[in-house]
Formats: C-alpha cells, structure tokens, sequence
C-alpha cells in the first residue's frame, strides 16, 4: 500500500485552501492502491491557515522548530500530525510514500529555509523524516511517476500506468 499526500489526491488542504492536484494520486487512491493523508489536517490546523516553515539552529541550538509566518511556534502539532500519519501507515501496513515537496510536513528533498523569503534549502518536513526513520521508504512529489510506482501496485493495474507516461 502507498501513502500520498491528500493534497497529491486533490483535496483542498494547503495552508492556503488549495490542492496540489498530482492525476497519478488521484488514480491511485480511486482505485486503491493508496491512501492519503494531511498530517497538518492531522495535527489539528484548520483550512486556511498561516504558513509554516521548519526554523533551524535559532539562538545557536541544533534543535529544529516549525514557526508560522506571525512567529508562532507550532511544532508540537507538527509533531502530533506526523505521529499519526506513522501510526495509519502502520495499520495499513504502508511501505512506501510519496510526499508534496517544500512542506514542513512532507517536504522530502526541499524545504523553506525558514526565512520565510521563498529561499529552499535540501531538508526533510517533520512527517517525511519520521516515515523515513520509522522505515517507510519516502519519495517527493517529484518522482510520482509510472516507474517508481510500478513495483508498489497491483498487477492487473500495471498495463493502465501507460496513460501517466
């Protein structure tokens, strides 16, 4: 089974009301193949809400903190959404998900800086990184393709990734 990113699904979960519409998940999850998730829905965020990025080494500390655009900290529901999604990959027995890139949730290669300035920098989101840790094996947005889902569906389904190439 495969976890995707709800907004990959379509739903209309980003801090700012909008979706991120990938056709692959859409197909997936209605036929499915896998299940999605918002670990910032999960986490207890409302729709719309500030943006969010992953703060790192504030006041020399190595420790990584999730700060909104007003300042607020908000890792502990961070923190509460990625431990949930762990615990539906667990009971799904999920062993491979592909996340929305540049999240502070599921940015998988690419984060914000924390500057809030549009700057990236190579980083993994909060939920990204306790998959990856927990052993689910965790691809970006990006590589959410025919190929790399191939191994991860059925096979009476695989004669149909044709059309997403």
């Amino acid at each position: 089974m495969i976890l995707v990113s709800a907004c990959l699904a379509g739903f209309a979960v980003r801090y700012d009301g909008s979706d991120a519409r990938n056709s692959l998940a859409e197909w997936l999850v209605e036929r499915g193949q896998a299940v999605s998730a918002c670990p910032e829905i999960l986490g207890g965020f409302a729709i719309p809400r500030p943006s969010a990025e992953i703060v790192h080494g504030e006041h020399g500390h190595s420790f990584r903190r999730v700060r909104e655009c007003t300042g607020k900290d908000v890792t502990a529901p961070y923190e509460l959404g990625a431990k949930r999604v762990l615990n539906m990959v667990k009971r799904n027995n999920i062993t491979v998900a592909f996340l929305k890139d540049r999240s502070p949730s599921c940015g998988v290669d690419v984060i914000y800086d924390g500057t809030f300035t549009g700057a990236k920098i190579k980083g993994m989101g909060v939920t990204a990184r306790l998959l990856a840790s927990s052993g689910v094996q965790v691809f970006p947005d990006t590589r959410l393709n025919p190929e790399t889902v191939r191994p991860f569906i059925d096979d009476d389904l695989i004669p149909d990734l044709a059309r997403f190439v």
